[in-house]
Parts: structure tokens; C-alpha cells; sequence
């Protein structure tokens, strides 16, 4: 590539079928070789998706004003005057008009419930996941390809979609998050303390249990040192002091609490209520205890209740964890027997923590 505008180009003409098959194919090929271009090209899509999104919202407003227009408001106050049985008439008189004004009020409606996720919300509205919404419409095209030649990249000038919170299984790149987090993605990267942007594969899923192990497949990526946290397979103790990390904004976010509940909401004894603050993004966190055990994984919160938020139990992940055949894996999946973040003081197990915590980036 020439520059960064040629490569911008060529992935427009990627993106809307404008290269001849050859040309296409010989540009999938380099997206699988230079992770780079592969983030580069998602970015673009998604910039392009909601520059749409926003010109189809313009769009329904101007005709609404358009049907507005045509609509003589003084007549039909002077028709609706009269007795009941004048109704009629003016039923058949504007029928076509404010039929055609429902129907586009309806569909602007329905677009706007699409675009900030409602449909993908809890049955039960008191119930809120915690994946983070991302408003991506106001980042510039320069920005877009800001850094694309960086070696690793130095996290995206986009940041995607939605977001959330992963946190490492193993030392070679095996991440969970929630599964709510990704459903649906075309992409998904994770970034880590250091601003790096790792592209990563759905290895498996679980939604009843709202669990995804991802994998990090990046050329850049070396493997972690040795986790130094467990995974707790008894139960926790009703009031016992938790805290978590995770990424409700761009960096970092501490926050503790305590275990309120041995169930979950309505009494779901797949999850703890625990008494802390979270918000959007934090999704898919560690939630740990005093030791430095991870007993569970920050999933949701109730929405009229303040500090009530829920945590996925931990032996729910093991659980969900050996139902993987291991002969499917490229690498092993073995999880972490020994803790070193015991008898540390709080800061000092934040510190060793926060490379293994992850932001989740989906596109």
C-alpha cells in the first residue's frame, strides 16, 4: 500500500464489491496476514453502517415533515367542529395521509429501538445487561486510519460497536467474557493495559449460562506470564468482600463490595447478587474475593435497585470449561491452580491484575 489514503480506497472498493474476484481475493488473503488491514477494514464498515443508520434517520424525519406539509391543519379543525356524524368524511378525506404518517412514525420508531439495542434487552425490563453501546458516528476518517502501519496496533481510532470486559483463562490467550457481549458480532478484538489491540475467534459459547471463551489469533500477541489468580470452585460466603475490574469507559475501573445474595435475579442460583457498583461495560469482568480467587464473572444489574448487580458463579464456567473437547483446540486450555495474589494488599493485587484484564471491542 502507497499510503494510507490508497488503502482507505481500496478497502472502500473492497467493501462495495468494486474489485474484479482476483482482486478480492488477493485482498482477503493479505487481511488474514496483516491484522492491521483486517481491523482497518471492520472499522471502515462500521463507520459506513452508521453514517447509514444516521442518513435513514434524517430520511424518516424529512418525509414526516413532508406528510406534515401536505396535511392542511385549519380544514381539519373546522371538519372536526361538526357533530359525530361528520367523523366519517373526514375519515375517508385523510385516511391515505395519516395512514402514511403512522406508517412512517412507526417505522422511525422501530429504527430507533433497532439502533439502541432494545430488542436485544432482557424479557424483564428490570434486568439490565452490561454490555457498553459505543457512539462511533463522531470519529473523523482521519482518525479511522490513524496508526494503521503501528506494529502492534495501538488500539483503534474506532472504537467498535459495543464493548465490554473480558478477562484471561490461561497464559496463551484464552479470554471469557459474557456472551451477550459478542452475540452477533462480525469482529471482535480485545485490548490490554498497554492501549494493544489484539483481533480475536469465538472458540465456544454457552448462553445459558451467557459465557464465551474467545482466543486471541493475533501475529502480534505473546503469550502471558503465568495467571496469578484461581478459579474458585465452592461456594462463596453470604457478606463476604469481592471486588472487581473491568471497563465501563477506556481504562480501568476498580470497584468492590460484597455478597448480598447466594442467588441471582429472581432467584437464579446461576449467579450471586452482589452489592456493587457497575455499569455499562463491565460485562464479562472478573469478580474476586479477598484472596484474589475469581468466584464469578460480572453479567447484569437491577435496574430499580441500587448496587445490585450479579456475577455468573465460577464453578458455572468450570463447568461450562470441560465441556469443551480439548482435541478441538489448537492450544490447550488449562486453567490456573496456583494464586499468588494471597495476603497481597488490594493495590498490589491490582497491579499484578490488570494485564490480564481486557477490554472487549465488538464490531
Amino acid at each position: 500500500m502507497k499510503s494510507d489514503f490508497d488503502l482507505i480506497n481500496r478497502i472502500e472498493a473492497y467493501l462495495t464489491g468494486e474489485l474484479s474476484p482476483e482482486e478480492h481475493a488477493e485482498f482477503d488473503q493479505l487481511r488474514k496476514q496483516d491484522s492491521a488491514v483486517d481491523l482497518k477494514v471492520v472499522e471502515h464498515q462500521a463507520f459506513i453502517q452508521q453514517i447509514s443508520e444516521y442518513g435513514m434517520q434524517k430520511q424518516l424525519r424529512t418525509d414526516m415533515e413532508s406528510i406534515h406539509e401536505q396535511l392542511n391543519i385549519n380544514s381539519i379543525k373546522d371538519e372536526v367542529l361538526p357533530a359525530k356524524f361528520k367523523v366519517r368524511n373526514l375519515w375517508n378525506k385523510y385516511r391515505l395521509n395519516t395512514a402514511i404518517a403512522a406508517s412512517v412514525a412507526i417505522c422511525a420508531v422501530m429504527l430507533t429501538l433497532l439502533s439502541s439495542g432494545y430488542f436485544n434487552k432482557s424479557i424483564t425490563s428490570n434486568y439490565s445487561a452490561l454490555r457498553r453501546e459505543i457512539n462511533n458516528i463522531k470519529r473523523s476518517q482521519n482518525q479511522l486510519i490513524k496508526g494503521i502501519n503501528d506494529r502492534p496496533v495501538s488500539g483503534p481510532a474506532n472504537p467498535g460497536q459495543f464493548g465490554g470486559t473480558g478477562f484471561a483463562l490461561s497464559a496463551n490467550g484464552y479470554i471469557v467474557t459474557n456472551y451477550h457481549v459478542v452475540k452477533d458480532a462480525d469482529s471482535v478484538y480485545v485490548q490490554n493495559s498497554a492501549g494493544e489491540s489484539f483481533k480475536v475467534k469465538q472458540i465456544f459459547i454457552d448462553p445459558a449460562f451467557d459465557l464465551a471463551v474467545l482466543q486471541i489469533i493475533d501475529p502480534g500477541f505473546k503469550s502471558l506470564s503465568d495467571l496469578p489468580y484461581t478459579f474458585k470452585k465452592n461456594s462463596s460466603d453470604l457478606g463476604e468482600d469481592v471486588f472487581t475490574i473491568g471497563f465501563p469507559r477506556d481504562d480501568h475501573v476498580f470497584n468492590k463490595g460484597y455478597v448480598s445474595s447466594l442467588t441471582g435475579y429472581a432467584g437464579d442460583t446461576v449467579a450471586y447478587q452482589v452489592d456493587i457498583s457497575v455499569n455499562p461495560g463491565n460485562s464479562g469482568g472478573p469478580l474476586l474475593d479477598n484472596k484474589g480467587n475469581v468466584i464469578g464473572i460480572i453479567s447484569g444489574k437491577q435496574t430499580q435497585t441500587d448496587g445490585a448487580a450479579f456475577a455468573i458463579k465460577s464453578n458455572y464456567l468450570i463447568q461450562s470449561l470441560a465441556s469443551i473437547p480439548q482435541d478441538s483446540l489448537v492450544d490447550k486450555l488449562v486453567l490456573n491452580k496456583k494464586n499468588s495474589l494471597s495476603g497481597l494488599s488490594r493495590t498490589d493485587q491490582i497491579k499484578k491484575l490488570k494485564d490480564y484484564v481486557f477490554m472487549v471491542k465488538v464490531y
